[in-house]
């Protein structure tokens, strides 16, 4: 089991877990609280080496990226970011014998797989930036396991919806901004086209995933670094709909960004996560449904409002 750990740039991490938790963030003014936290920079490879040799991590969560959007913006800072990064961490991890979780994403896949029921295993052609490091990652940590034994694993994920993190350059930052403008302004207007389907999950079912993972039992790992998981798909003019059930003035627009809009549409609509449920047991939460009104109650406390 997990014993001491760190988190590089997580954003929200919530356990009741008794072990000593260490949070290593790359920015300023995020959460400070529930665990040890150091302020390092994921590049800078002597500042990750103090922290594991200082705090005796034996697993490091590694989720320091720049993400789809922004990535397209500077691909060369996305390149530096998302791959010099993870190798820091893994030199590190096979040095020190750390166990390591790093995320993959949907957009390791492209336009060329198939769109609905993504296989675990099929083309992989990615056409952003942020896909290729995401491949390159998935390739680099089976390199690691295979040749030096590290004990990396990850999972693609889709979409991850927050109440406690904003939106941070990511092509579905559209179903987080939605929530916030719902309650304070009732409308919103959305980047994507509204039949726009893409696979989403809520945050504490994203923690349940990369937790349960690294807790399972070794072997029974047959993909190890890049099991599909999911839990909801849909559309921004099904996630208004649901919206408007608790907020029934809000109003749903659309202007279209055509870069990203791009980006969702080379992504699939829905993985196939079978893997995941059968080799250690992955099962998510929340849908649309429960995720809506969780996120809408936690947000009204958040921001101080009441609809």
């Amino acid at each position: 089991n997990i014993s001491n750990f760190v988190i590089l740039n997580l954003k929200e991490f919530d356990l009741s877990n008794p072990h000593e938790n260490l949070n290593v963030k790359i920015k300023e003014g995020m959460i400070n609280q529930g665990g040890i936290f150091e302020h390092i920079d994921c590049l800078n490879a002597q500042e990750i080496y103090s922290v594991i040799k200082k705090y005796k991590i034996d697993t490091i969560f590694h989720l320091a990226a720049v993400l789809s959007a922004s990535g397209e913006k500077n691909p060369q800072l996305a390149w530096k970011v998302n791959i010099n990064g993870l190798y820091n961490v893994l030199e590190i991890a096979r040095e020190y014998k750390c166990a390591v979780f790093t995320p993959s994403s949907i957009a390791a896949f492209g336009p060329s797989a198939p769109k609905d029921n993504t296989p675990q295993e099929t083309i992989q052609r990615p056409n952003t930036i942020y896909g290729l490091t995401k491949v390159t990652g998935e390739l680099l940590c089976n390199y690691y396991y295979s040749k030096y034994g590290v004990d990396t694993r990850g999972v693609r994920f889709p979409g991850i919806i927050s109440y406690v993190a904003l939106p941070g350059g990511g092509t579905t930052d559209y179903a987080v901004e939605i929530f916030y403008e719902a309650l304070k302004n009732k409308k919103y207007t959305c980047f994507l086209d509204k039949d726009t389907y893409l696979d989403m999950m809520y945050m504490p079912d994203g923690l349940k995933a990369a937790v349960n993972l690294m807790e399972a039992d070794p072997s029974r790992l047959k993909h190890r670094n890049a099991y599909n998981v999911t839990a909801e798909s849909f559309n921004p003019e099904q996630l208004a709909r649901e919206i408007k059930k608790y907020i029934p003035d809000f109003e749903m627009n659309y202007d279209v960004d055509p870069m990203r809009q791009a980006i969702a549409n080379s992504w699939p609509n829905r993985l196939d996560d079978t893997a995941a449920r059968e080799d250690w047991g992955w099962s998510p939460d929340y849908d649309l449904e429960t995720m809506t009104k969780d996120m809408i109650k936690k947000l009204k406390v958040k921001l101080h409002v009441s609809v």
